[in-house]
């Protein structure tokens, strides 16, 4: 407990510093996966990637009714279950970016065969998820390390609320666009590139 108590109180203490070290380790896990620079996952195949993006849609869908759900809670004051609410969400999404990074770290990613219009859509909304998602994480993280270092009275004289907020919108936008883009993949094929051969165009 005591360590415990220390590593928290060290975090209240360095709290932008934490959530700036996790979010680089992150976007650098993520880079590896897509570069293949060191190999941390045994390699998979087509029908595992497949299998594994249909789960990664279903974690993203949980993690948006979790996410709703917090904010739901926070509005009707229900500060106990916001915060039951958001810490299944980051629960759940680091539950994502394991498989995610096994899909692509082990197997490659999937992009859909359409031409036209339909593959011009699919782009966009596939670019406007990945630049949410990649704003959404040091938002994310500084939110989330604020909740847990700080009790409601004290959250209140920090940036918690408006980070938050802001964190909220971007990252409900992200986990939206991912399903998008997942559903459009289906409706039009996709294709299995695999780890340093992927190309978006």
């Amino acid at each position: 407990m005591a360590v415990q108590g220390a590593l928290r109180e060290w975090v209240r203490s360095h709290t932008l510093g934490v959530a700036v070290a996790i979010t680089a380790i992150g976007y650098a896990l993520v880079l590896n996966a897509f570069e293949g620079i060191v190999p941390l996952f045994p390699s998979i195949g087509e029908s595992t990637v497949r299998l594994l993006s249909s789960v990664i849609v279903v974690i993203n869908a949980a993690t948006l009714t979790a996410l709703l759900s917090g904010v739901y809670y926070i509005r009707q004051r229900g500060i106990d279950r916001h915060r039951v609410a958001m810490v299944t969400a980051v629960a759940l999404e680091l539950g994502f970016l394991v498989l995610y990074l096994w899909k692509v770290g082990g197997g490659g990613e999937l992009y859909i065969q359409a031409s036209g219009l339909f593959r011009l859509a699919y782009l966009l909304v596939l670019a406007i998820h990945l630049v949410c998602s990649a704003l959404s994480v040091p938002l994310v993280i500084y939110a989330v390390l604020l909740g847990l270092t700080r009790s409601p009275a004290e959250l209140e004289q920090t940036a918690h609320a408006r980070v938050g907020r802001i964190a909220v919108a971007v990252w409900s936008v992200s986990l939206a666009l991912g399903i998008v883009t997942s559903a459009m993949l289906r409706i039009a094929g996709s294709e299995l590139e695999t780890v340093g051969a992927i190309v978006l165009v």
